[in-house]
This record gives structure tokens, sequence and C-alpha cells, in this order.
């Protein structure tokens, strides 16, 4: 080979190493000023295809996850909308809010708190909110087009949305009838033809109108998705993708909650529902074409956010208020304290990051997304936050030592839970009215309470002390 040929080779190869070594730190120029995009979902549990669901199709948020970081435990701190929707924008446990139910505001006890939003605008951004991002009541305020508790502080400019909700025109089914509250009945509505009315559709319609006019100046966008919120509605073709006899039940071992608290059994079909198998059917059937809706707006956001030349600016979250039992342990909907009901699908797309489409298995809390965002923007998050940031696990979700050992869940009926690497570990009242130990190891539907056994009392004392610690941490606020 000749002197110049080889120094061709030579140059081309350099160039060619260079181009690989930009790409892996991550093609986009981080901005000076990253935009937000929060999109939260209603009553949405892990049952994604993304998370390894097989019925359950979301395309969209495949998507997402294949352009950022899908964490696989995330775990919300109250498996209510209200408390859990304040403790994600305060960075705080709702233990220190004083939050217990849907009607609690946080500013009653805690008026100088910094919100997320709130610190972003301190910053210099745009805050808009879209629908239901604190607490709405779904169905009563979307029926009414009504705020709810929200927190005007928190904004520049808000949106509520107006929508008929159960009272759509389609193809309706009560599939509940012993359940009397609209907040909690599973009414199904099969909408015939045109969505354009529905609460979703119009949330991303306005988001992407707002989108062109902020293109100019750095904004904080939360956009609230109350699919799949009861009432299950969505588009007749939706349902058609999901036949409900063929939407199978979760096993659950005969006896499987002769071991645990009553507290525990609060929310059986047994006890509140009374649903037949049928139903049940039928309720799964609902809830996953709600799923695809609201999946399918996620995807009409994202394709705007690309239209509108923001997508390489734009941070982009996506995450549910809680999770949500669909028959486990013959469990419906929300408030206990099992995997399924605490556990939440949570993506988060950082498009100057080279990690793209990876997974991250450590342990994570929805209260961790305040600083996360503050650190990824360059914000200074108040000392207070009971968070940590996953900027670490977003810049190599497998090759870091993660120091968070548990996620800490505090429900109704003085619920407290703690889930480990392998355990989760709930208590009642402090233990008066029971304790539950289950290992993931061996037993990830949580179907053995060990709290009992006398050969893991020593487990059972070592987590009752991260309890005790993590309860103590969350109930301190220092300004």
């Amino acid at each position: 080979m000749k002197r110049r040929d080889f120094l061709k080779v030579i140059g081309l190869a350099a160039v060619s190493a260079s181009f690989i070594d930009a790409f892996a730190q991550g093609a986009v120029a981080k901005p000076a000023k990253p935009n937000i995009l929060f999109v939260i979902s209603d009553d949405l549990c892990s049952a994604l295809s993304g998370f390894g669901h097989p019925q359950c199709k979301t395309p969209n948020l495949d998507k997402l996850a294949g352009r950022g970081i899908r964490f696989d435990r995330a775990y919300c701190q109250w498996p209510v909308c209200g408390p859990s929707r304040a403790s994600i924008m305060t960075g705080l446990h709702p233990a220190v809010l004083k939050m217990k139910n849907n009607r609690s505001l946080f500013r009653r006890t805690a008026p100088d708190v910094t919100t997320l939003p709130q610190l972003f605008m301190n910053n210099g951004y745009y805050a808009a909110r879209v629908s239901k991002v604190y607490h709405m009541g779904i169905p009563g305020d979307i029926l009414e087009g009504k705020a709810g508790p929200d927190d005007p502080a928190s904004w520049n400019e808000t949106v509520n949305i107006k929508a008929p909700e159960q009272n759509s025109t389609g193809q309706k089914e009560d599939l509940s009838p012993k359940v009397t509250s609209a907040g909690m009945d599973f009414v199904t509505v099969r909408v015939e033809n045109d969505d354009s009315l529905q609460a979703d559709k119009q949330a991303v319609d306005k988001a992407l109108e707002m989108l062109p006019k902020l293109k100019d100046k750095p904004f904080f966008l939360g956009v609230g998705l109350v699919r799949p919120h009861v009432p299950l509605v969505a588009p007749d073709d939706l349902f058609d993708k999901y036949p409900a006899k063929d939407m199978p039940l979760p096993e659950v071992p005969k006896g499987d909650l002769d071991d645990v608290p009553r507290d525990a059994r609060r929310n059986t079909n047994a006890v509140k529902y009374k649903m037949s198998r049928e139903q049940q059917h039928k309720v799964l059937q609902g809830y996953y074409a709600s799923v695809s809706y609201m999946d399918q707006q996620v995807g009409r956001l994202l394709e705007g956010l690309e239209e509108a030349g923001l997508a390489d600016s734009t941070v982009v979250v996506f995450t549910s208020d809680h999770g949500y039992n669909l028959g486990q342990h013959t469990c419906w909907q929300k408030q206990s304290l099992f995997e399924d009901t605490v556990r939440v699908p949570l993506i988060i797309s950082v498009p100057w990051l080279s990690n793209a489409g990876q997974r991250a298995e450590e342990i994570v809390e929805l209260v961790d997304l305040y600083p996360t965002l503050a650190d990824l923007a360059g914000l200074t998050a108040p000392n207070y936050l009971h968070g940590t940031s996953l900027r670490p696990l977003l810049e190599s979700p497998d090759g870091i030592k993660w120091k968070k050992k548990a996620a800490y869940t505090t429900a109704p009926w003085n619920g407290r839970s703690i889930r480990t690497d392998q355990w989760r570990y709930t208590t009642w009242s402090n233990g008066k009215k029971g304790t539950e130990l289950y290992d993931h190891k061996d037993d990830p539907g949580e179907f053995t309470n060990l709290a009992k056994k006398s050969e893991y009392k020593d487990t059972v004392r070592e987590l009752q002390k991260q309890m005790d610690t993590l309860t103590k941490r969350s109930t301190a606020l220092k300004y």
C-alpha cells in the first residue's frame, strides 16, 4: 500500500473512531436549559408490553423506552392518587405532608414548600399543566371541567378538561354493581366512531397546541392522562383487540390470603366487588383497552414533540401515580400494599445520554423524580427532599453501585411497607393488626407470608429496623 493511501485509511479510521465515540457519549448535545415533558397516567400498573406483560400492547411506550431507560423496580409512596401525586411534585413523603386521602392539601401542612414545577419557574422556565397532574376527582372533576385540589402556585398556565366519561356515547356496561362510587365502579364504555370528546384525546390536543408556542423558551409541561382510571372508556376497536374470554385472570393459590391481616384483604373481590368470573374478564378487557387508548395519546404527544423540533432538547418522563391490582390475590384496584399495587411503570428519556433502550433493575421511588429532573436541568434542588437523583442510573444503568436499598410506601389503615432487593415487609398499625413478609427470590407472587415463622425472626427484626429508619426520615422536614 502506498503511503498516501495508508494515510487515507488511517484518517478514515480516526474519523470513524471519533464518530463512534461521539455516538457513545450521546449524539445530541445537552442544551443549556433542557425542556421537561412530564406525562403521568392514572391508576396504571406495570401490565404493559414493555414491562413483560404478554396481553396488553403499548407500542408507543415501548418506543419511548427504546429512547430512554426503563426502570423495572420503581415504587410509589402511597397507593392512592392524591397523596402520591403531591409526593411526586414536592419530593416529600406523604407522611410529612400529612396527606392520607384525596381531599388533603399539602399547602396546609407545608405552605412554603417549593414544588417541582415551581423550582423550574424560579429558574426561568414556563410551567404549564394540562389535565390531571395533581389530584382531580375522576370522573367527577372531568365531568365538570374542574381543576380539583390543584396547586395554583406551581403553574404559569393550566388547562382543565371537560369530558363525558361514563356518559360517552357507546355500549355501556356496569361490571361491579355492588360498588356505588363512580370513582371505583368498574363501568366500561365502548365508544363508537368519534373519540374527539374523550379526556385524554382533548388533553393531548391542548398539549400539542402549546408546543409551538413554547418552542423559544424553556418549559416544564405536565400532561395528565386519566386512563385507565375508571370508567374504562375507549374506542370500540380497542375493546376488540382484547376479547374478554381470552383475557386470563391471575392464578391465585387456594387459601392465598388465609395468612394475611384483615387490612390486606379489604379490596378482594369477595369482600368488595362481588364480580362474576365473566365480569372480571370483561374488566381486564376494558382496562387493557383503556391502556391502549392512553398509549395512543402518548404516541401523538411524542410525534408532536418531534414535529415541533423539540425532541432533542426535551427530557421525557412517563409514569403512573401508583400501581393497580387486576385480580392478583383476588384483589382489585389500589390501596393495598402488594407488589402490583405499589410498583409503577417508569420511563425516562434523556436525548443527550447514550444508554437508550437499557433497563435499570435497582430499587427506585417516585419521590426520586424531583431531584432527578432538577439534576438533569442543572438546577439546585431544595436540600430537604426525601428522594435521590437517578442521574447516575440514567448515565450508567448497569455500571454503578446504587446506594438505595429499600423503597418505602405507606397506605390507608396505617399500613407501612418496604421493598428491598429480596424482601417485601409490611406492617399494619405498627404490627398491632398484623405483619407480612415475602421472599421475592422464591415467591415473587407474594403468596406465602413468612412473618410468623420462627426461622425468619432475625429477618423481620432487621427489616423492622430499616422500616423504623425510613419512617423517621419520611416524617422529617427541615427547610
